[in-house]
């Protein structure tokens, strides 16, 4: 297949391109990776692989009319992997529009580029072709503790305007299936862990933090409960469906892992304290609880029995030992994480020095 993936230098994207290149085999010929480079897409996370022949980079808008319909024909695209997206719960409340222009926009007129580029096709390479959307667990909206798991039957319930945006992108992708008779996919996955996260997320904010000496902020008491899903596991899950998936399916992905945030916080003080001591008390004296953010889910949790009975994924890391390799990846390489922090990648992107 030849890839074009959307959101490609980004946390997921950036796993997910390493996946396709090195893991998936030789299902895959090319892969073109499309991204803004916007704040939270990275090129040094890929920058290794700058002078493969099969791999191309590409920065630009999955909402550029001209740009995606050039690209798809081109490289005669097989498959769109779509990670493109806004995707920050807190930045979506703070201004709510980007992710409306990029979330809902974008997908709408990348899904148009897609069905004009099938249309242009015949026999087999029409066939052949899919687009698959990776989208949130949050577009279920929020669950009780004794609640059962999200399944791909629950209905939407969205809480957040990122939600709310990426739970109308996947309405989209359903509606061009069964309107134009496109080959969709879509996934719903549970938050990810794992190299190359921004550090505003959750787990590299802690490790960032502590490694530092600053306070481990929590919002609210630390309760809410999420379900961990181990970045790699989730590539390995998004080529299944890619290349064995229904068309105008949708197939819930989850870690089987849900701990509390607070858990969650302490599991990697411990780490840290096994692998990098901190001269006093222990990095969990760092803990500060802050004023919970605005319609905070209180808990999420996917269930994945669909993905595991029709194409025999499960995850292949706990929590524990996904933990490990992530904290293990932030300490050896620091240097990534200061250039992120300092702002120097968005620098060298943009062609300034630091």
């Amino acid at each position: 297949m030849k890839i074009l993936v959307t959101g490609g230098c980004g946390f997921i994207g950036s796993n997910l391109v390493r996946y396709l290149l090195e893991e998936a085999g030789e299902g895959v010929e090319k892969i073109v990776n499309l991204d803004l480079l916007t704040y939270a897409g990275n090129p040094a996370n890929l920058s290794d692989l700058e002078n493969r022949d099969d791999y191309t980079f590409v920065q630009g808008d999955i909402g550029d009319t001209e740009l995606v319909p050039r690209l798809l024909k081109e490289h005669e695209v097989d498959l769109v992997m779509n990670l493109a997206a806004e995707s920050h719960v807190d930045r979506s409340i703070d201004s709510p529009e980007p992710f409306i222009q990029t979330n809902v926009t974008g997908t709408l007129r990348l899904l148009e580029a897609a069905r004009h580029h099938v249309a242009e096709r015949s026999g087999e390479a029409k066939d052949r072709f899919r687009f698959q959307h990776i989208s949130t667990d949050e577009v279920y909206g929020s669950l009780d503790r004794d609640e059962p798991a999200f399944t791909e039957k629950t209905p939407f319930a969205p809480n957040s305007p990122y939600a709310a945006s990426k739970a109308s992108a996947d309405f989209l992708v359903r509606a061009y299936h069964h309107t134009f008779g496109l080959a969709t996919l879509t996934t719903n996955c549970s938050n990810n862990y794992g190299s190359f996260h921004f550090p505003e997320k959750l787990i590299p904010l802690i490790i960032l933090n502590a490694l530092e000496g600053r306070p481990l902020p929590i919002y609210g008491d630390g309760s809410n409960i999420r379900d961990w899903l181990y970045v790699g596991d989730h590539c390995r899950a998004l080529w299944l469906v890619a290349t064995r998936g229904r068309p105008g399916e949708t197939y819930n992905i989850g870690g089987d892992s849900e701990r509390t945030n607070i858990d969650i916080v302490r599991t990697i003080c411990r780490l840290l304290d096994e692998r990098r001591p901190r001269p006093g008390k222990g990095y969990e004296s760092l803990i500060e609880f802050v004023k919970d953010r605005p319609g905070h889910d209180q808990r999420y949790a996917v269930d994945f029995s669909k993905l595991n009975a029709e194409l025999g994924w499960s995850p292949t890391q706990t929590l524990e030992s996904g933990l490990e390799k992530t904290v293990d990846w932030y300490l050896e390489h620091l240097d990534w994480c200061r250039d992120i922090t300092n702002n120097n990648y968005q620098r060298q992107r943009l062609g300034t020095t630091p």
